[in-house]
């Protein structure tokens, strides 16, 4: 164990500063109030069994999917957080139907960035005490700053992020982001109230024997899916793989990404350009996986190289050890040349 003492989630973020494209301090104090949300919701998650807010709320998102009381709570902590710090001028978040515009001080609108974010992914594992999350992503504005934030400035490729990352409230609560210079994980110590440096530059090993799918949807699978499966599942060198499916993006990715494994979401009947949303899921952990060494994509293409046209839009999703998903995608597209 070093004798060195733990660097702090604050410290990091003031000592890379200069990692940043356009340091101003601006971001850094974004990712501050990131911090500090998540420290508000880890506080109420830990309370969910002995105060009224599991179970869902009586009504839908924009998604069509039930509201758990913590989705809407953890949103109002985050879109609070964010906006008093004066720090974005506009939220998207998985909860609202549109973009949310916030004025920034006495001059309106003169932050520079936009946050996109699922607040509380995997909510519907709170009543049974599984692991959930929280999933942001910054970009920086394409209008002037100074006027209205407009859609545009949320429609941007993921290659377009100067930030992105996840929190996950587990058995200890984490921190991972990047901001283009590898990815970092920083856990929880609740009895100081403070994050320390814990998973240093973290990275994806090349291989892994984790695939994780929710196989109940098997039979509406693309045949390339299938055959993937198969492939998994086929005693052969270091097969068969591990199926681990919690059913919480964050946490699958983030077991994924430590142990090695592949994360997937595929498209099928009901859902032709499957279920994950590009701009506040997929997107942000692509980001995640080509910064630890892995790879992500919609079974074609690359992720973050997907145009957006829609603020709620949809993908299919591939995330994990890059070996796995290319193996992934050469199924895919041997499944489309039969076509």
């Amino acid at each position: 164990m070093s004798d060195q003492p733990l660097q702090t989630l604050g410290e990091f973020i003031i000592d890379k500063q200069d990692d940043f494209q356009y340091s101003s301090g601006e971001l850094s104090r974004l990712l501050s109030a990131i911090r500090l949300a998540s420290k508000v919701v880890n506080r109420e998650v830990n309370k969910a069994g002995i105060a009224d807010i599991i179970g869902n709320i009586g009504r839908t998102n924009i998604q069509g999917e039930t509201q758990q009381k913590l989705d809407v709570l953890a949103n109002d902590i985050f879109i609070k957080a964010l906006s008093q710090r004066e720090v974005v001028c506009g939220i998207a978040s998985e909860e609202n139907d549109d973009f949310i515009e916030i004025k920034c001080g006495d001059n309106g609108h003169l932050s520079k960035y936009v946050v996109l974010m699922d607040p509380l992914d995997g909510s519907s594992n709170i009543d049974v005490n599984v692991s959930v999350g929280t999933i942001f992503s910054i970009y920086r504005r394409l209008t002037e700053p100074g006027s209205p934030v407009q859609l545009a400035d949320f429609l941007q490729k993921g290659t377009e992020q100067v930030a992105a990352g996840y929190v996950v409230y587990g058995s200890s609560t984490m921190i991972v982001y990047t901001t283009g210079n590898g990815v970092n994980g920083f856990t929880l110590d609740p009895s100081l109230g403070t994050f320390y440096l814990s998973h240093p530059n973290m990275q994806y090993p090349e291989n892994g024997k984790i695939y994780s799918i929710n196989e109940g949807n098997y039979s509406k699978f693309p045949q390339g899916v299938k055959n993937y499966l198969k492939y998994c599942q086929m005693e052969e060198g270091d097969r068969p793989y591990t199926s681990r499916y919690i059913g919480s993006l964050v946490s699958d990715f983030h077991r994924n990404m430590i142990k090695g494994g592949i994360y997937i979401y595929p498209s099928y009947a009901k859902a032709p350009n499957g279920k994950l949303r590009l701009l506040y899921e997929c997107n942000p952990m692509a980001f995640l996986a080509e910064q630890a060494g892995g790879k992500a994509s919609d079974g074609f293409r690359r992720i973050m190289e997907i145009e957006p046209t829609e603020l709620h839009q949809r993908a299919p999703f591939f995330a994990g050890s890059k070996e796995m998903v290319e193996k992934a995608e050469e199924f895919m597209r041997m499944d489309a040349v039969k076509d």
